[in-house]
């Protein structure tokens, strides 16, 4: 009698944790994934010329994008947008770079804007799509490439981040909104479900066998210690996705010498309006008039 209960509550137990087992990555791929928002305007809409471009990216992939050019500019500013957001989203900060006489690129991430999807996004895939925008940029327009900066917001941020710990093409670094640590923004977001701890721990370790990287080695706190160009970490004060603490522990974990902080007061983590108000911060960290 005793052996019959306990098998069945072994049993029960298995089928408990296979049943967890096999949710927890249809609730990862249902729940992450980003929301394609599509562009319904251009750069003309802001007065701006622009050539539509379309280059390749990593598993056969294309990326859209705009291309705006400025007469006889050999600096570049390539913009990254965030999580289910798009190229034409961030054109308003896109707007004073090139008015000061910069060339700008703006793209969509895979499964993002007009760009092809795949089989999930995430901060590699981001830097992996930021690193073929930078090779199709020397390659197709070297007279343009000569420097070449990063734009890049929430996701993008940490993507840009990212990806010039790797990539020494990568001049300078303007983060907006950028989160301090993957797991901690995963646990944030799960914390609403009210989940148990161990079911929250096995999402994240699904999470980092899905995109191939440990937190750790892509979280923006621990690679800007391996960035080796300025970087500029911008944020709002009245951001509620990605408190300004993270921003602050972003800044504290970084060489002073080489990363600054701006905080913008009443912005919040899509106030790209308040924060394209302060466009001469932005010019003058990349040392233009």
């Amino acid at each position: 009698m005793i052996s019959s209960i306990i098998t069945t509550t072994l049993l029960a137990l298995v089928l408990l944790a296979l049943l967890v087992m096999s949710l927890i990555p249809l609730g990862v791929h249902l729940g992450f994934r980003a929301p394609r928002v599509p562009a319904i305007g251009s750069p003309a809409d802001f007065g701006l010329a622009f050539d539509s471009v379309r280059f390749p990216t990593l598993r056969g992939r294309f990326l859209s994008g705009w291309l705006l050019p400025a007469a006889d500019a050999t600096r570049t500013v390539i913009v990254l947008h965030g999580w289910g957001s798009n190229a034409e989203q961030m054109l308003p900060l896109a707007q004073p770079l090139h008015q000061a006489g910069l060339n700008v690129l703006l793209f969509d991430a895979r499964n993002h804007g007009a760009s092809d999807g795949d089989s999930f996004s995430s901060l590699p895939r981001f830097a992996e799509d930021l690193g073929a925008a930078i090779n199709w940029l020397q390659r197709q327009h070297p007279s343009r490439s000569a420097w070449i900066a990063v734009l890049g917001h929430s996701v993008g941020a940490g993507a840009a981040l990212f990806e010039a710990t790797r990539n020494p093409r990568i001049a300078a670094v303007i983060s907006i909104g950028a989160f301090a640590d993957p797991a901690q923004l995963t646990e944030r977001y799960l914390a609403r479900l009210h989940l148990p701890s161990f079911i929250v721990e096995l999402t994240k370790r699904y999470v980092e066998w899905v995109i191939g990287h440990r937190f750790a080695t892509i979280a923006p706190v621990n690679s800007i210690r391996r960035v080796p160009c300025p970087v500029l970490l911008v944020h709002g004060d009245q951001d509620r996705t990605v408190p300004i603490e993270d921003a602050k522990r972003i800044a504290a974990a970084a060489d002073p010498t080489r990363v600054k902080l701006f905080v913008v007061a009443g912005a919040g983590h899509d106030s790209v309006d308040k924060i394209e108000a302060h466009g001469d911060q932005l010019l003058a960290f990349l040392r233009l008039p």
